[in-house]
């Protein structure tokens, strides 16, 4: 037989058809998969892109600068017209649309008008008794519309001006009334003309202050409804207040009608006590200017007073318990202003801001929480002498030689400054300057509290106590499984622990939040036992099986020893909480939370962030596991298998070879874990009582970011400043995680660069 012919070598053809068409798709399959993948890479950058420029674009509003411009109407300017009535101007308001003007004059004329026009749409005088006149006007506040005419007779008479809106035949029209609070008789006030008068009050309660240096009244009235007949009857009580010793410019009374502040000749300010009724007291006398005071008025809430002065100093004061516990009028802020003498000030109806204007015609807004300046502009000559603005702060009325100027402003979120979020701010009644986030209150009083450190410091917060139990658990769970265990255990523990990722956070947190809190609460010298026992339980039972003969020992498959560690852990956890109520007796007296509030200080909350740590703690493990785990996995067999083969025990094969090659995969597990758990929500929303406090005490709750978005964004009124702050947030958070993941990619490079040679 002829070898050579004993095989047969088959002609291959390469170029066929089929080969040529087989070519041909799999290089278009590569297209397509390679393009494929490119669109999806730059498809994910650019969401990631159109999220950071949606965050700016809701951003970005509250730090434009505030603008004035003369009203438009019709698309012209509104020229300035003269002022309606005759007389001085005690007083100019305007209703909610901007639409109807009020002037008061010395006269006790009341003017509706048209504020484009000057045109007056209804004149009512005020019914002063016969042979007497006005010398003195006083007002509640702005947005209460309430105010005061003082008499030479010693009376006084209150008013209302209030607005009605109809819509006849499609079209709104406002109806301007005047109402009387207290009835249209005079009140008597004192037994001399009433050159200085203040008045405060709401529904139901009243007070009027007036007279002359060294003999002021203060008159406090009560408001009873008959039920029968519904009249409203009034009941008065008058007080002699004491002499002041200083000559009196102004006086302001606060709502709750406990406290006077008088200003006076020479700067001078006193503070008198009206907590007592029957007893007034002077509490303070100070030097509250250097200079003249030329405006004094008191912030919305009743509870801060402006003062202003003819160096064109504005400083704000309100009251503060000093160590004594006794109430002292303190300045609390000074705004930039300019040189020339302040002429009037006018109040923010329903923000904490105002608007001066000077001698030079200068007009300056100001937010006091945020103490920033949002606006210079000259809108008058020098002769400017009163302004007001309108309930919603989007127009000005200015008086300037007989003349008035209707002004637009836009000025939407003066609350926003680098200060008021980030820095600490003295609100109103703290005793001292402090970061706090309260966004919203049951009246429109209220000083919004907008500090961002709180959340940022609670997100903080959260996360390291995650991450303090998690990252050891996690990446010491990782190394056995991936170097130490067999592969067919291996191959069940793995999946079994990625999968606890998939468990809705939702569900965490409600078992956190409603039974595990309550639980630790019940047991915390338990928990505290256990977190001792576990690991000494581990290692005496490591130590006792190493002891084991050899026969016991080989009844366990090699690597499967592990298992064991179960009911020693549950029987260790067991035992330790079965010994809390006895160890919680004999320590500390059947009461460890009493214990730790009374006796250290230490405050304990049920939601805190110790229960945030065991909880998200459990969420973050999965992902820190699993990366960590696939990265010591991956190290190339061939390096572990040299170093054993050249002496190497295999704990120095893992601590010098393996997880220094291991070290990129792991740092980048590690600051993705970190990643997730400060983006986390619903597990710290449902279990750590949502608290926006500074406290790094393991026992306090907090808020995070992410949590307080999730609970105030629907909340919020859309465009707003508290709105347009949650974006802030969120950019916040963003950018936190962009910047810790950048400088994360950048760690693991280098240590890339450092150990792949190995």
């Amino acid at each position: 037989m002829n070898i050579e012919n004993s095989s047969v070598i088959p002609d291959l053809d390469f170029d066929s058809p089929a080969a040529r068409r087989g070519r041909k798709f799999r290089a278009l399959k590569d297209k397509v998969a390679t393009v494929g993948i490119g669109l999806g890479g730059v498809s994910v950058i650019i969401a990631i892109l159109l999220i950071f420029f949606y965050l700016l674009y809701e951003v970005i509003p509250m730090f434009r600068a505030a603008e004035a411009q003369p009203w438009q109407q019709n698309g012209q300017v509104v020229e300035p017209y003269a002022v309606p009535g005759k007389g001085k101007t005690l007083y100019m308001a305007m209703e909610e649309q901007a639409e109807i003007g009020l002037r008061v004059t010395d006269r006790g004329e009341m003017l509706f008008f048209s504020t484009t026009s000057g045109e007056v749409i209804e004149s009512i005088q005020a019914a002063l008794p016969a042979d007497t006149s006005i010398t003195s006007f006083a007002l509640v506040s702005e947005n209460s519309h309430t105010f005061a005419l003082g008499l030479s007779n010693g009376q006084a008479l209150v008013f209302k001006h209030e607005y009605k809106s109809t819509y006849p035949d499609g079209k709104r029209v406002i109806l301007p009334t005047i109402t009387y609070p207290l009835g249209k008789d005079p009140i008597s006030v004192a037994n001399v003309a009433l050159a200085q008068l203040t008045v405060s009050g709401n529904e139901g309660s009243y007070a009027l202050i007036g007279g002359n240096e060294g003999n002021l009244k203060a008159v406090f009235i009560s408001q009873t409804e008959n039920m029968f007949t519904g009249d409203v009857e009034l009941e008065q009580s008058t007080t002699s207040l004491p002499d002041l010793g200083i000559k009196i410019k102004k006086m302001l009374l606060m709502p709750d009608l406990a406290w006077l502040f008088v200003a006076g000749e020479g700067g001078k300010m006193a503070v008198v006590s009206l907590r007592n009724h029957d007893d007034p007291t002077i509490t303070q006398v100070l030097n509250a200017s250097s200079s003249k005071i030329t405006t004094f008025d008191l912030l919305l809430g009743g509870n801060a007073i402006l003062l202003g002065n003819e160096k064109g100093e504005v400083s704000e004061w309100f009251l503060v318990r000093d160590e004594q516990g006794s109430w002292q009028m303190t300045k609390i802020r000074s705004f930039d202003t300019g040189t020339s003498p302040v002429v009037d000030l006018a109040i923010e109806h329903r923000r904490k801001g105002f608007a001066t204007i000077d001698t030079a015609g200068d007009l300056r807004l100001y937010n006091t929480t945020a103490n920033v300046n949002v606006l210079v502009q000259r809108v008058a000559d020098a002769n400017a002498s009163m302004i007001t603005m309108a309930p919603r702060a989007n127009a000005l009325l200015i008086e300037e030689n007989g003349k008035l100027k209707l002004w637009h402003i836009d000025n939407e979120h003066p609350e926003v400054s680098w200060s008021s979020l980030w820095g600490k701010v003295w609100y109103e009644g703290y005793d001292k300057p402090e970061y706090v986030w309260q966004s919203s209150a049951a009246n429109n009083d209220f000083e919004p509290k907008f500090s961002l450190m709180p959340l940022a410091f609670g997100t903080l917060k959260a996360a390291f106590y995650a991450m303090i139990l998690a990252t050891p658990l996690a990446i010491c769970g990782a190394i056995y499984t991936a170097y130490f265990m067999v592969p067919s255990l291996r191959r069940k523990v793995k999946p079994f622990i990625e999968l606890m990722e998939a468990l809705p956070t939702v569900i965490l947190g409600f078992l956190a939040g409603l039974w595990l809190a309550p639980f630790m609460e019940e047991n915390l010298p338990g928990i505290f036992v256990t977190l001792l026992m576990l690991p000494l339980s581990i290692l005496a039972f490591a130590f006792l099986w190493a002891q084991m003969p050899k026969q016991i020992r080989w009844l366990v498959p090699d690597g499967w020893d592990a298992l064991l560690l179960i009911p020693v852990i549950i029987l260790a956890t067991w035992f330790s909480i079965a010994i809390s109520p006895s160890l919680e007796l004999a320590l500390f007296d059947g009461n460890m939370r009493h214990w730790l509030t009374n006796d250290l200080g230490i405050a304990y909350d049920q939601r805190n962030a110790m229960v945030i740590g065991i909880a998200m703690g459990f969420a973050v493990i999965p992902t820190i596991f699993s990366i960590t785990e696939d990265a010591i996995f991956a190290v190339p067999k061939h390096l572990s298998y040299g170093s054993l083969a050249l002496g190497a025990t295999p704990w120095q094969t893992l601590t010098r070879v393996v997880m220094p090659t291991a070290s990129p995969g792991i740092f980048s597990a590690v600051m993705i874990g970190m990643g997730r758990a400060v983006g986390e929500t619903m597990i710290v929303l449902m279990a750590t009582g949502n608290t926006p406090i500074m406290d790094a005490n393991i026992f306090e709750g907090m808020r995070t970011l992410a949590a307080n978005i999730a609970v105030e964004m629907p909340e919020s009124e859309v465009g707003s400043t508290h709105f347009r702050i949650l974006f802030l947030a969120a950019f916040v958070l963003f950018m936190f995680t962009f910047v810790v993941n950048t400088m994360a990619e950048v760690i693991r490079q280098r240590l890339r660069n450092k150990y792949g040679s190995l």
